[in-house]
């Protein structure tokens, strides 16, 4: 390992904010990463685990060490007739897992296209898109406790896993470092079309015979159609969670604004969209200097060059208090802030 001092943040993440770290560090091995924390332990500094980066919103420089997890690998680990397990290293590149899979031949993440990051940032917040969440083929996670550097491994059950929630946000924050999942794919998968516009793309795309190959390349569509390429406009994907509230508070709503999105949920709520609820509140495509909301989907905030995170934080604090003045509810970011 070579740790760099005073090393721009920049390139490492998906805002393309400019913040320096204090000290930097890869980390290829699963060796290193325990020298590593075992080192920590010695000589207490901040310590930031960093994957893609498309999760981040930095508002400072990192006044600490930030280690970007590297580690690489897809392995199959057995299968049956039905179905595959496969372990995928935590520096692996999300969308990579996805696209061998659908070359192999695996079910079960397609629907998960483009969504960007790595393998390891996908347990920690439970991914998901087009109707399905990573809960639903994750068997096992492979973690390092931070004070020990012992590896341990968690079973799905244990992962308590809810929308975009993991027992790795909440109750063992900062306690792990999350180095590999296992997942369980099927041979002969059951396609999911019924979410958003998977079904009018593929009838577009005048597809014949449904396949995990054509439902993702339809996702691919469509995310690519919606969302800003983080390489040309620095994003970081939804800022917002799509909140839930109960179903009585949602009827009165409608009658409010008889327009209003909603999606029913277990135990009488419904998930009501934080797009729509933005672009209603008169944010959608609103540009205030180096920033502002992307102009095709309104739960992007975006950095055209130069912004700042603190000002990206301020804009994301604005529109939550517009949209809880507007409709009396309160809406969460998904995206870490540091």
């Amino acid at each position: 390992m070579h740790i760099q001092p005073e090393v721009s943040l920049k390139p490492h993440n998906t805002f393309g904010i400019d913040v320096k770290a204090q000290q930097f560090v890869e980390v290829h091995q699963l060796s290193d990463l325990q020298t590593l924390l075992k080192e920590q332990q010695q000589n207490p500094t901040p310590l930031l685990i960093l994957g893609g980066g498309s999760n981040v919103l930095f508002t400072r420089d990192f006044e600490g060490l930030v280690a970007k997890i590297k580690l690489k690998g897809i392995r199959l680990l057995r299968e049956d007739d039905s179905n595959v397990w496969l372990e995928a290293a935590a520096g692996e590149v999300w969308h990579d897992l996805v696209m061998h899979c659908v070359q192999k031949g695996y079910g079960g993440i397609e629907n998960l296209s483009l969504i960007p990051g790595t393998v390891g940032a996908a347990p920690m917040q439970n991914i998901g898109a087009y109707g399905v969440e990573i809960k639903q083929v994750l068997e096992t996670v492979q973690a390092v406790e931070r004070s020990t550097g012992v590896l341990k491994v968690f079973t799905n059950e244990e992962c308590k896993f809810g929308y975009r929630e993991s027992v790795f946000k909440n109750i063992y924050k900062d306690q792990f470092v999350i180095t590999g999942i296992t997942l369980k794919l099927s041979k002969k998968p059951t396609f999911n079309t019924s979410y958003g516009a998977i079904q009018e793309v593929l009838q577009t795309n005048q597809v014949k015979e449904l396949s995990i190959q054509a439902i993702s390349d339809a996702v691919c569509q469509i995310r690519s159609s919606k969302l800003p390429d983080p390489a040309k406009i620095g994003n970081a994907g939804s800022f917002f969670k799509n909140p839930t509230i109960p179903f009585t508070q949602f009827e009165q709503l409608k009658q409010a604004f008889p327009h209003i999105v909603g999606y029913p949920v277990a135990n009488s709520q419904v998930k009501v969209p934080a797009g729509w609820l933005i672009e209603q509140s008169g944010w959608k495509g609103k540009r205030f200097g180096h920033i502002g909301v992307h102009s095709r989907q309104a739960l992007v905030l975006v950095n055209y060059g130069g912004g700042e995170g603190s000002q990206i934080r301020q804009l994301s604090a604005d529109i939550q208090q517009s949209v809880l003045q507007k409709f009396g509810i309160a809406i969460q970011p998904e995206i870490n802030i540091i």
